[in-house]
């Protein structure tokens, strides 16, 4: 019967008609290119169209994407989303059928799943968790300079239980640590909101990442980085913290550096993570010989600034890695512009400024936009909307989607022309395969053709659309 199947599938895309039928994916010996759509007007849904793209010999479209896998730029870590804590609990009340096959599908690497290979996590509290809380608090007043009393207890619940059932898909999916806020005994002003760490806590702080990092340890769930701060220079949001680039140079060098290297651990430490209108603030800590030798990279945001700012980090320090790690949707954006925008800046721009990731911020939300903390984001559409079991996919579930199936962790970006508003980016991924994103940034539809070795194939992208050609 499977050998029926196989054989009627084939036939009815030999004539077209195969649109109901799984076709196997390219083989990537070079003859034709599968094609995955997405239109601004959600005709198409980041999917798979019917028939193959064939390489041939003639003449190409007056646009031509020149693709050239002889030029190869940095490797790719992966892409994805920020679990937060508030994504966590809305997955877990979920009944354990529906959630087993959600996780699936965005975890898993077959079939028709679209493959997230990296999350961003809260140490401590997010703003989109339902409530504000750190691993060490304490009543007013009261200080813990030893962590007698850390706890990763507030992740227990839900974030935990999660993060294993997803491993269970991907066991090499990779895992970043991001805090709001310390303790707020640790903080000039005893709040989670704003303020700066005090200097007379800077090693107890060091120790508070050491201990997270082995206690997710201990429950099987390692944390290949962590930043220092999730936006250090916006104090103003619940939790938050104000930290200066001295600041937190002078953290890295005298305090967290020595305790990781004491402790014996390996986690990527990760410096800034917050907009790219100001690159002097990575800039300035790896230009500290002190510092820079326990930093591996920088981490961006772009809620200010342009996308090209991650290539004079690049530029002024070509051996540290670059990060792109939270971008919104709001609630009440489009998706007509928001696809096409997020696809062409983040992960076409990213990634062609040198980002070994590009994470959208919130896996999941409710139809309300909750959970948040009180003063925390009210218009945060998750990659999902979830209602119990319902799920809607959501803006950044196609946006992330478009890179994650097909530019596996260890993909490498390759070069690539780039044509009048036709932005793209392409990979060359582990299995081979040559990966290609394009987005129309045009008003009207265009016929452009894609040229590697030699060979063509052409298609067409209506206004805004998106493509991911693979072969």
């Amino acid at each position: 019967m499977l050998r029926f199947l196989t054989f009627s599938c084939t036939l009815l895309f030999s004539l077209g008609l195969g649109a109901g039928c799984q076709r196997p994916a390219a083989s990537g010996n070079g003859a034709a290119a599968d094609f995955w759509l997405t239109n601004p007007d959600k005709t198409a849904l980041f999917q798979r169209q019917a028939a193959p793209l064939t390489f041939t010999t003639d003449a190409p479209a007056a646009s031509v994407i020149e693709v050239d896998d002889k030029q190869a730029f940095q490797p790719i870590d992966g892409f994805g989303y920020c679990l937060t804590g508030g994504s966590a609990e809305l997955l877990h009340a979920m009944s354990p059928k529906a959630r087993q096959a959600l996780l699936q599908e965005l975890f898993g690497t077959d079939g028709t799943n679209i493959g997230v290979s990296y999350l961003r996590l809260s140490i401590g509290a997010s703003d989109l968790d339902a409530r504000v809380f750190s691993y060490d608090d304490l009543p007013a007043g009261q200080t813990d300079p030893t962590l007698s009393k850390f706890s990763l207890e507030p992740d227990r619940p839900h974030l935990i239980p999660v993060l294993k059932e997803i491993l269970r898909i991907n066991p090499s999916i990779k895992l970043m640590g991001s805090p709001w806020s310390p303790p707020p005994w640790m903080k000039t002003n005893e709040s989670s909101k704003g303020g700066s760490l005090k200097p007379e806590f800077y090693p107890a702080y060091a120790q508070y990442f050491v201990k997270y990092i082995q206690g997710m340890q201990a429950e099987g769930i390692r944390i290949d980085a962590i930043t220092i701060q999730n936006e250090p220079l916006h104090p103003g949001n619940n939790p938050s913290l104000l930290m200066l680039a001295e600041q937190q140079a002078e953290f890295i060098k005298k305090h967290l550096g020595p305790a990781f290297k004491a402790a014996k651990l390996d986690t990527k430490v990760i410096v800034y993570d917050h907009n790219a209108d100001r690159p002097d603030y990575p800039i300035s800590i790896l230009n500290d010989p002190e510092a820079r030798q326990y930093v591996d990279g920088s981490a961006f945001h772009l809620y200010g600034g342009p996308i090209e700012a991650l290539s004079q980090v690049h530029d002024a320090h070509p051996d540290k890695n670059l990060y792109f790690t939270e971008q919104w949707v709001g609630s009440k954006s489009k998706f007509e512009e928001n696809v096409p925008w997020h696809v062409r800046t983040l992960i076409i721009g990213a990634t062609r400024n040198w980002a070994r990731t590009v994470l959208e911020w919130n896996l999941a939300a409710d139809p309300q936009q909750n959970p948040h903390t009180p003063g925390g984001c009210t218009e945060c559409r998750g990659a999902l909307t979830l209602d119990g079991d319902k799920v809607t996919r959501e803006d950044a579930y196609y946006i992330i989607a478009h890179a994650s199936k097909f530019a596996r962790p260890g993909s490498v970006r390759i070069a690539t022309t780039v044509p009048d508003k036709l932005p793209n980016v392409a990979f060359r991924a582990p299995n081979g395969q040559k990966v290609l994103v394009v987005q129309n940034d045009n008003s009207a539809a265009q016929t452009f053709s894609v040229r590697h070795n030699g060979r063509v194939f052409s298609s067409t992208l209506g206004a805004g659309a998106v493509g991911t050609y693979v072969w």
